[in-house]
């Protein structure tokens, strides 16, 4: 039957269903996978020094609490502003062991999750918005001359793919309302199969400016490099338990072994627990898994070509996100996004042999020259998910505690805006960032449990069927957007 005929509120197939390889081949790329996460293996031994951890009582001027990125650029910007200050990283294992070191390393300029989520929430301050989002994005290409560091920082810009006829609309408008500074491209089906050969391409939308690649666990481990080199103490496994702030005075941050005692706290703790209460409610881990291809031959990679190594995701709302490391690996991860009753952080809930199952399906689809490819790595990890589907920030304890989370898998980037939101805060000083009402408005909580876990697998479910009904949103996905809340992609 032609897809003109096709019953209203029928259910279709997607690309990686109808053009699916076979068992064969998937069980042949994963049979020689472990788990681990290849970004982290990667780093020189000389970066991942094992650093000390709390032990009794110590003091400082500002203690940040998460050595992931947000928690380093805290760190770093801070000494810039005031050398003087004795600046403390608590980190509850090691400097970039979570999500920091397991992303795909799209650092992208976005400070709202895409124009459409921004448009959507803050309609009037997106030109401001862009502006400081590509600022940002600036400032960190420009980071590694400035510090001295190497984090294989690429300006490649990112390729938005339709693989469904009605995604190519999605580009089309895509296209037309992007913003002058992206250097976007629309490329039709010749073009973007040219750029990428991948069969199942219609069309593509490469916006050459907004994304660089980088080395996302060497970018962790330079960022602590370059803060340990300015002063910056960094205490690893000393798990931060909660916070004492009395009337007025200090505030005592105290850890599982120890407690340090400090005028103010930035709080960088992303998908975990937050240590302030009214937080709680404010983010849920969901999770993200990633495959890893060995090396590419040279006849791989001459069979895909993708010469501008751009960063690249498909517009589905289960999307996919890919690119190429360093050394011509073929990095893979999306689609599935788990949420587990709850909301718990658990190592238990990164062994998922059925989605790496998918995803190598879906990366034969893509790209099925590549049969015969091995899975090298795989892993997965928790994202901090918030309902405006992007970071929040605030101030609590008479602002002697500052806080930024919720960035839904888009904080390679934002985390250095953010750092810089959160010393604003703490210095009360009123600046172009703290007059956001991005900035100054906080999303509306999750539910408590069973309501959140049935609201977010009900969504969850309407996405995926969303994808198989041409893109048309159910009841469900249409309330959401006219509350104004995320779950667009």
């Amino acid at each position: 039957m032609s897809r003109a005929g096709k019953r209203v509120g029928a259910v279709g197939s997607t690309v990686f269903e109808r053009q699916a390889p076979s068992a064969t081949a998937v069980a042949h790329s994963l049979a020689q996978t472990r788990t681990g996460v290849f970004w982290t293996e990667d780093v020189p031994e000389r970066l991942r020094p094992r650093r000390a951890a709390l032990r009794g009582s110590a003091s400082a001027d500002l203690v940040v609490v998460g050595g992931g990125y947000c928690g380093l650029w805290t760190a770093l910007l801070a000494k810039e502003r005031d050398p003087s200050l004795r600046v403390v990283v608590l980190e509850a294992h090691r400097v970039g062991w979570a999500a920091s070191g397991r992303n795909g390393g799209f650092c992208e300029a976005s400070l709202t999750h895409g124009d459409d989520n921004g448009e959507r929430r803050w309609p009037d301050e997106m030109p401001e918005l862009r502006r400081l989002g590509m600022a940002n994005l600036d400032a960190i290409e420009a980071a590694e001359a400035r510090y001295g560091i190497d984090f294989q920082f690429e300006r490649t810009g990112q390729l938005a793919v339709a693989v469904e006829p009605h995604q190519v609309a999605w580009l089309e408008e895509a296209a037309a309302e992007a913003d002058a500074d992206a250097g976007a491209v629309l490329l039709d089906r010749d073009a973007v199969q040219a750029a990428i050969a991948s069969p199942t391409y219609l069309a593509g939308l490469w916006e050459r400016r907004t994304c660089g690649m980088v080395h996302p666990a060497l970018l962790a481990a330079e960022l602590a490099r370059a803060a340990e080199e300015r002063g910056v103490e960094i205490l690893e496994r000393s798990r931060a338990t909660g916070i004492d702030t009395p009337p007025a005075g200090h505030v005592t941050v105290m850890t599982d072994a120890g407690s340090i005692r400090t005028r103010h706290v930035a709080l960088a703790t992303n998908a975990f627990p937050s240590l302030l209460r009214r937080n709680r409610l404010m983010t849920v881990p969901v999770y993200d898994s990633v495959l890893m291809t060995e090396p590419l031959t040279r006849e791989q990679r001459a069979a895909i070509g993708w010469e501008g190594r751009q960063g690249v995701s498909d517009m589905a709302n289960q999307f996919h996100y890919y690119r190429l490391t360093r050394d011509d690996r073929l990095l893979f991860g999306g689609y599935d996004a788990v949420y587990h009753y709850g909301g718990h952080v658990d190592l238990r809930y990164e062994h998922t042999p059925e989605v790496w199952q998918r995803l190598a399906s879906h990366v034969l689809t893509t790209f099925p020259q590549l049969e015969g490819v091995r899975f090298s790595h795989r892993w997965a990890g928790a994202i901090d998910t918030s309902t405006q589907f992007t970071a929040f920030f605030g101030h609590a304890r008479e602002r002697r505690v500052a806080y930024a989370a919720g960035f839904t898998g888009l904080g390679v980037a934002s985390t250095r805006f953010a750092a810089e939101v959160m010393l604003d805060l703490l210095e009360g000083a009123d600046t172009e960032r703290t007059r956001l009402e991005m900035v100054r408005r906080r999303p509306v909580p999750f539910p408590p449990e069973p309501l959140a876990a049935i609201g977010i697998n009900a969504t969850r479910w309407s996405l995926d069927r969303a994808d198989h009904r041409e893109g048309r949103r159910n009841l469900l996905l249409r309330s959401l957007d006219a509350l104004g809340l995320g779950f667009d992609s």
